[in-house]
């Protein structure tokens, strides 16, 4: 696989995987390579390619199309490619259950760039996703504007990292939770006990 940047091009070392990017939002890289490593066709010598550009990366693999077209994810039927990689990974954890990989692109997608990916499945399957801004001030925007929605109704923490993809409770709790709270996006719903094992959190209006 090639990650093309301007003129230049790279090999993707193996703990690309686990390592693309330095924040959990940013996982829709790490699902979009795993995706062409699972669903690639093999017997097809084209190289994949992640390319970068100024407003949105292009992921381009080889494949054998059960269907051509853009996909629909509320019209999809899932269909697998390479039974034994997908196997495999999820035996490592970097995959789910069959069809997991079209609901994270969008899921993942949201929280990146704002916006739903384009993915087109043709002999050559292309996965377009855009880019809102390069700057962390626009993801943390956008994952603002993804909570305040989600939060309409009161939610747990656990409810509100499972929503974002995130793990790290700590960094969520100090890096995302917090601020918001300050800033008055979020309210407690039980205020005089902050740590209280059921404190939600609602968005304020």
């Amino acid at each position: 696989m090639i990650i093309s940047k301007s003129f230049n091009s790279w090999l993707i070392e193996p703990n690309i995987l686990n390592d693309l990017t330095p924040f959990e939002e940013d996982k829709i890289f790490r699902e979009a390579i795993v995706n062409s490593l699972i669903h690639r066709e093999y017997s097809n010598a084209y190289v994949a390619k992640m390319v970068i550009g100024k407003d949105k990366v292009v992921f381009e693999n080889a494949n054998r199309p059960h269907n051509y077209g853009e996909i629909d994810p509320n019209n999809f039927e899932p269909f697998p490619k390479n039974p034994t990689i997908s196997k495999l990974f999820r035996e490592i954890g970097l995959a789910d259950e069959l069809g997991s990989g079209v609901k994270n692109m969008y899921k993942y997608s949201k929280l990146y760039g704002g916006s739903d990916p384009k993915l087109v499945e043709e002999d050559i399957f292309r996965t377009t996703v855009l880019l809102q801004s390069d700057t962390p001030q626009a993801t943390e925007q956008v994952t603002e504007q993804v909570i305040k929605k989600f939060c309409s109704k009161p939610k747990s923490t656990t409810e509100i990292m499972e929503h974002l993809g995130l793990k790290h409770r700590e960094h969520f709790r100090s890096s995302i939770l917090k601020p918001l709270l300050e800033k008055g996006v979020l309210m407690l719903t039980i205020p005089n006990k902050p740590n209280s094992p059921k404190q939600r959190y609602i968005t304020k209006r």
